[in-house]
């Protein structure tokens, strides 16, 4: 008793002073006991981390702003039993992948990127899905190599005008409460944050705040935007957006599925901006199903609340 009494006060002792470290290495236990691995590959002379679990047709999934391979780590275990090979990479800047500072971090860069990162793996047709940030760079390396994309799945997306009502700054807090107001546009009921958890998230998010100000300064400039270019993509396309979506409203999804007349939009009820990660259990059988799918679907909207589903 005794033992585990010790035990269990180290446990504690070390999550109050390092809880960052303490979730990140649950989060590790997490993707090690569903299989998924952590590896490396050099991409125009970068290296690049990418995650990678199960067997038969690529999925490949990009992050967005400030985020990281692993905020995927809630719908891979899904896809990936659904008899997929998934990957998820770090873009450019991010997560364990190299963090140049001669990039210049426009979305073009970073579709660039992934295209080679397809030819450094040999993947000549993938499944290809993104989510916020992401899925700009989703839409950017399907309208620029279609042959590549056999499906496209854009998460909660950014990539067309809309309106912005947030600071540019909002997404490198340096105080707690910049960091609750960060979470109170990501999701629709962010939970209250103990002072020395967000006093460790600070510390780990200040260490490359100037990776997020020049991706951020990229997209403000508008140069890669994909209003009136949507139409061309020819793909089966699923969209799929948290309908309390404070960060990018659920507008931007609907009119992505005006302008692509072969998408399927699929609208979560309490989800906001990280509906991929929080509202998964959901998501990632809807997903699943447009993977499986063996034709383009037909234009649909559906609305999906916590408990059933509208045509």
């Amino acid at each position: 008793m005794a033992a585990v009494l010790l035990i269990m006060l180290v446990g504690c002792t070390a999550f109050w002073f390092h809880p960052v470290w303490m979730i990140e290495q649950a989060l590790s236990i997490f993707l090690w006991s569903h299989g998924i691995r952590s590896e490396y590959i050099a991409v125009d002379g970068h290296r690049v981390h990418y995650l990678v679990a199960g067997q038969g047709e690529p999925v490949v999934l990009i992050h967005g702003l400030g985020s990281r391979a692993e905020d995927w780590a809630n719908l891979i275990p899904t896809f990936a039993k659904g008899g997929y090979r998934v990957y998820a990479l770090d873009l450019l800047g991010y997560g364990k992948t190299d963090r140049p500072l001669s990039a210049s971090y426009f979305i073009r860069e970073e579709a660039a990127l992934v295209q080679d990162f397809l030819d450094a793996k040999g993947l000549a047709r993938v499944n290809l899905g993104g989510w916020s940030m992401g899925g700009w760079v989703a839409l950017r390396v399907a309208s620029d190599a279609p042959k590549r994309v056999e499906r496209l799945m854009l998460f909660d997306s950014a990539g067309i005008r809309f309106d912005m009502r947030f600071p540019p700054d909002i997404f490198v807090p340096d105080t707690p409460e910049k960091l609750a107001n960060l979470n109170s546009w990501l999701m629709s009921e962010p939970p209250s944050i103990p002072a020395f958890l967000a006093r460790d998230m600070l510390r780990t998010m200040s260490g490359h705040p100037w990776v997020i100000r020049r991706s951020v300064a990229s997209m403000l400039t508008r140069n890669d935007l994909m209003d009136g270019k949507l139409s061309a993509l020819k793909m089966p396309v699923l969209i799929v957006w948290g309908s309390e979506d404070r960060l990018i409203p659920a507008m931007s999804g609907i009119v992505m599925h005006q302008e692509i007349p072969q998408s399927i939009l699929a609208l979560f009820g309490g989800c906001g901006h990280l509906a991929p990660r929080q509202c998964a259990d959901r998501i990632g059988p809807r997903t699943l199903e447009f993977l499986h799918s063996q034709s383009p679907i037909a234009s649909a909207i559906k609305f999906v609340p916590a408990d059933r589903t509208f045509e």
